[in-house]
């Protein structure tokens, strides 16, 4: 199958500069590895910046056949460039255009995006969440809520902002520097002193938990997971322990309220779910990701690889999620003669 790779490296195709900045971009090498993952499982790669100038080229290279079906799809690796729930910025312009792609749609990743939704849909569900509030400048009420706090910016990802505090002092000064820097509100939640663990997910109706990552915060100066933690630039970045050491009713129960998030948040193919578990081993979801990050260190692909996927047998499975939800079918193998030589992320098309 012909697989477009779109992902944001020049972000410069835009009418204007206008609204917050994405602060996300997958690196080089994370897309290199995805498109050679998907040439060494058979398929033909093309890549593609994920802007207003993208349809012209995916137009080419995913030319509809005779029959009007779509000749290829995307591999969306695309975090978007600007302004709010940006992470749908591309499968929307894809949906409009005709054109399948891998992960979750646009209402996925907006609901999984914001915070707030995403806890109110958890508590709907049944779900646990810590107690939470949003908070914005100038606001003091914390209501019913017991240091310490975690305080995080609504919208944003990979720990931006995050912040633990544990007087009145810290959670005002913490919220103020969140709306003026992210320019949106605070979400305030109570701090789950205890264990994290990350649950990946792979498929749908109703999809397969991968082995569970356990965050080791030994030695570590806040047992969380910073934004520095998450792109490895911390120098005592947790421990990741895969399989976590848990019994079999604490991994049901972290199983079963995974998947029960997925579902919620409307995702799609694959995410990973981050839940605290107490000292009394309840366990409390903080957040889904509605694109799991593929990067070789992090916990996602450190699960799939525990559960005996080789790296392109993630990709492709990834591939072929998609490929099942659009057509009824795995995602076809291309021609060898087809694949052709390697593409190179550093001169991609787009």
């Amino acid at each position: 199958m012909r697989i477009a790779v779109v992902r944001n490296r020049k972000n410069t195709e835009v009418i204007a500069k206008f609204g917050r900045p994405c602060p996300e971009i997958y690196g080089k090498q994370s897309v290199q590895r995805v498109i050679d993952a998907l040439r060494e499982g058979g398929h033909e790669v093309g890549v593609f910046e994920g802007d207003m100038g993208m349809f012209p080229s995916l137009r080419e290279f995913l030319a509809p056949g005779a029959d009007g079906r779509p000749g290829g799809l995307v591999f969306n690796m695309s975090y978007g460039i600007q302004g709010d729930c940006r992470y749908t910025h591309v499968p929307a312009m894809l949906e409009m255009a005709g054109i399948p792609y891998t992960g979750s749609s646009p209402l996925g990743h907006a609901l999984a995006l914001d915070k707030v939704v995403t806890k109110v849909l958890m508590i709907e569900a049944g779900v646990p969440t810590p107690a939470f509030k949003v908070m914005g400048r100038g606001d003091r009420n914390r209501g019913d809520l017991r240091f310490p706090l975690v305080v995080k910016p609504r919208h944003e990802s990979s720990s931006f902002g995050l912040r633990l505090v544990n007087t009145a002092e810290e959670l005002n000064d913490a919220v103020d520097l969140i709306v003026d820097t992210y320019e949106q509100d605070a979400l305030v939640e109570e701090y789950i002193d205890g264990r994290e663990i990350a649950v990946g997910i792979l498929g749908n109706n109703p999809g397969q938990c991968l082995p569970l990552v356990e965050m080791d915060f030994t030695g570590c100066d806040v047992a969380m997971m910073t934004h520095a933690d998450k792109t490895h630039k911390s120098s005592r970045e947790p421990t990741r322990v895969c399989p976590a050491p848990v019994d079999d009713a604490l991994g049901n129960e972290l199983r079963r309220i995974s998947l029960a998030t997925f579902k919620a948040c409307h995702c799609r193919d694959y995410a990973r779910v981050d839940i605290r578990v107490d000292r009394a081993g309840r366990p409390f979801v903080l957040e889904i990701n509605s694109m799991a990050s593929l990067g070789w260190g992090g916990a996602y692909v450190m699960a799939a690889r525990q559960a005996g996927h080789s790296f392109t047998e993630l990709v492709c499975g990834i591939v072929d999620c998609a490929s099942m939800r659009y057509f009824g079918e795995r995602a076809a193998k291309s021609a060898p003669e087809m694949v052709g030589a390697s593409v190179q992320e550093d001169s991609a098309e787009g």
